[in-house]
């Protein structure tokens, strides 16, 4: 039924494709007839960042980036949803067309640009969902907001959604907000997690709850450089890193005629690149820090490959768009029979008490350089 349903919405432009289905999960899930579409996905309980997934497959964000079909998602066997990237205020993102089809070689090439409705109209709609399972929020700055002050909109977000996340992922990876992934290196990385980290101590202090951080990296980096950021998040707290998001790398697809589109690529050229990614993070964290992989998975050994080679989840992408919701179930069957050691929590998770002043890195009452009110 997938394999029909596909090509009737491959015959329309990609964005306007993504969209329609958009809407039609969405529509499923609030008619609560999506789970009567797919066969379930069998319970597998597994526990991560101090948080119970319903299952290891999850949903990755950039998918649903205003959380308009949750329900609909959730419904299709998916162990967790993660919705956004979301930014502060509301952006159109990058001209049209930004979304490319490459259907030979099962990719996908965006220059979204974090397109969303703004932080406050996520949280409306959230607001309403039914799903009771883990919800991953990803944030990520306004393209207007300079790179040096990204900070500032990393913790807006953070103070605004976590309330409602059971994790927020920080975007720091996205190739298609101009000078964003510089954050991901030496010290600029350094003090930005800090600061990230101080805030979510107070807000846990604040609240009586703590929200788990991920950190979402890049493929596009050396052994090097991909050790020394590991080094960095577990030096800075951070509760999980999400590995990979999309390439620049366009070697695999070089005979495509979307080749030389600006944009991420994603889908089967990745699968191998990010599983290495997820090899070399494990080496350098050592079980301290779990691992989220995702890149190119379109079957359920490509699920089991990036389990073996370190992470404790998985999420989908393209490879969901390109095979439908009985991924998610093969991908699941695939670890279920898989044997697995027990992940044991970072020695840095919890929280603790922090000074007054300053808390969640906010300034002075007032409005900060990009006009946002503190």
């Amino acid at each position: 039924m997938y394999d029909l349903l596909r090509s009737l919405m491959f015959r329309l432009p990609a964005e306007t494709s993504h969209d329609l289905a958009l809407d039609m999960i969405g529509a499923a899930g609030r008619l609560r007839i999506a789970d009567k579409l797919v066969r379930p996905v069998p319970a597998q309980p597994v526990e991560v960042m101090g948080l119970t997934f319903d299952n290891p497959v999850g949903l990755a964000a950039g998918l649903d980036k205003n959380a308009v079909a949750v329900d609909g998602l959730a419904a299709m066997g998916f162990g967790s949803i993660e919705v956004g990237t979301v930014t502060p205020r509301p952006q159109p993102g990058n001209p049209k067309p930004r979304l490319f089809r490459l259907t030979d070689q099962l990719a996908i090439i965006n220059r979204f640009g974090f397109n969303n409705q703004g932080v406050d109209a996520m949280l409306e709609r959230l607001a309403g969902v039914r799903y009771e399972g883990v919800l991953g929020i990803n944030i990520g700055k306004n393209a207007v907001t300079p790179v040096e002050n990204a900070i500032d909109d990393y913790l807006y977000c953070l103070r605004k959604v976590y309330d409602r996340a059971s994790y927020v992922t920080v975007n720091l990876s996205s190739p298609n907000t101009p000078g964003l992934r510089t954050l991901q290196y030496g010290e600029t990385l350094k003090v930005l997690l800090g600061q990230i980290k101080q805030c979510q101590q107070a807000l846990a202090q604040e609240r009586g709850r703590y929200v788990p951080i991920a950190i979402k990296i890049a493929p596009d980096m050396t052994a090097e450089e991909v050790a020394l950021v590991g080094a960095t998040l577990l030096e800075e707290g951070m509760d999980a890193v999400i590995a990979t998001n999309t390439t620049l790398d366009r070697s695999a697809v070089a005979d495509s005629p979307y080749a030389n589109e600006a944009g991420g690529l994603s889908g089967a050229p990745l699968t191998d690149m990010s599983t290495e990614v997820i090899r070399l993070l494990a080496a350098e964290l050592k079980g301290q820090m779990p691992i989220i992989g995702v890149g190119g998975i379109f079957s359920g050994a490509d699920a089991a490959d990036k389990i073996a080679a370190g992470a404790s989840l998985v999420q989908l992408y393209s490879g969901f768009i390109y095979r439908g919701p009985e991924l998610i179930r093969e991908c699941a069957d695939a670890i279920a029979v898989m044997p697995r050691g027990k992940w044991k929590p970072p020695q840095s998770g919890g929280w603790v008490g922090l000074p007054e002043a300053r808390r969640c890195g906010q300034a002075p009452l007032g409005k900060r350089d990009n006009g946002l009110e503190v």
